[in-house]
């Protein structure tokens, strides 16, 4: 087991004035045992960055480091890493048991005896032993999905690194999926990076959230810190479902208008002093419905049971509430909103840096500058890497 450092990696494709810029000067810390979730958007860096991690991609410039060791240079076949894909990468005319154990049988000198010891005891881990004499075709997804994560166990390696590997399961085969991977993760206790782009799935998994967009990283942190305490727009709006609600409002003092007559008295104006204008963020659950508050028109109700998704116009801005599952406006009507000052974010209009959370403390270190630049269309990772 090794923690894995990224000492200002960067990546560029193709050189002179056609560069593109993927990963620009991405600085990491990944603990040793930690379970790290790279998120964002397509064509953010993440898996441009994980390729660079596991030795598919040459880096531009910068380091990157396996402990105390530098493996910068290193194939990846020397990185002693294994990998989860998102298409499984599982072969078709080899059983379960010999997909497993077809890592160890290249890089081992262990007996044929051994290596099929190593394979049950894995296979028994995953619930996938009465599996082992079949081939992929016949399994479903989550089976298949066990396969390929016996392939990456079996090896015992330094690091797992993991690219969607949930993406091509349903809803709710995903959430027993989720489940189980943290728990073989934390049984395990080696160093993994998984990217997605589902910021649920973010949430739920990881230890630690490395939040990217346009190449750079914007944020690491807890679901929690991360969460409450954004440190721009861009990730309080990706981080979170439904969205943060975000508009415009004038400055007059403490005064913040906004659109659809929206109008609110800050008790302190610190953190808009000296602007003209600024961004407003509400989450959807610090929304409440009262009788004397600030109107908006009901358009589209949602009902989920333990709550209900209320879709709202505000203005010409469109507002989501997260509301009781009793309280069920009709469209078009006017209903009226109320919110908590500790709930409010702010940000400036100009660069999207938060001024206040909604913990309304010290806005946390963003662990890189977040200034966006064009970044390059993550690549998919290749079919096999053994």
């Amino acid at each position: 087991m090794s923690g894995i450092t990224l000492d200002t990696v960067r990546k560029e494709f193709g050189s002179g004035e056609e560069a593109v810029l993927a990963v620009e000067d991405v600085d990491l810390e990944i603990e040793d045992g930690e379970f790290l979730v790279l998120v964002g958007p397509s064509g953010c860096g993440k898996t441009t960055t994980l390729r660079c991690i596991a030795g598919l991609e040459d880096v531009t410039s910068g380091r990157i480091l396996f402990g105390d060791r530098d493996v910068t240079e290193f194939r990846a076949r020397e990185r002693d890493v294994a990998m989860v894909f998102q298409n499984y990468a599982l072969y078709p005319h080899m059983d379960v048991r010999d997909n497993i154990g077809f890592g160890l049988k290249l890089s081992t000198q262990q007996s044929a005896a051994e290596i099929d010891q190593q394979v049950e005891d894995v296979a028994a881990m995953l619930g996938i032993e009465d599996l082992l004499d079949d081939k992929p075709k016949e399994l479903s997804g989550g089976q298949q999905q066990r396969v390929a994560l016996g392939r990456a166990i079996v090896r015992d390696p330094a690091a797992f690194l993991m690219d969607e590997p949930l993406s091509n399961l349903d809803a709710k085969l995903r959430s027993q999926m989720r489940t189980e991977l943290q728990t073989l993760q934390h049984d395990l206790d080696v160093t993994t990076v998984y990217v997605t782009h589902d910021q649920t799935e973010a949430m739920a998994m990881g230890d630690r959230i490395a939040v990217m967009n346009d190449g750079r990283l914007q944020q690491v942190g807890t679901a929690e810190e991360v969460y409450r305490s954004p440190v721009n727009e861009f990730v309080a709006d990706f981080i979170g479902s439904p969205s943060i609600n975000v508009f415009e409002a004038t400055v007059d003092g403490s005064r913040l208008d906004g659109p659809g007559g929206f109008t609110y008295h800050l008790s302190d104006a610190s953190p808009v002093e000296g602007l003209d204008t600024v961004r407003v963020g509400i989450r959807p659950e610090d929304i409440t419905l009262v009788d004397d508050g600030i109107p908006m028109v009901a358009n589209v109700l949602e009902p989920m049971g333990n709550e209900n998704f209320l879709y709202t116009t505000l203005g010409d801005h469109d507002i989501t509430a997260r509301i009781d599952p009793t309280k069920r406006p009709q469209p078009d009507e006017t209903v009226e909103f109320a919110f908590e000052e500790s709930a409010l974010y702010l940000f400036d209009p100009d660069t999207g840096d938060a001024l206040k959370t909604k913990d309304d403390g010290e806005i946390p270190d963003r662990g890189a500058d977040t200034d966006t630049r064009p970044s390059e269309t993550d690549e998919a990772l290749e079919e096999a890497v053994e």
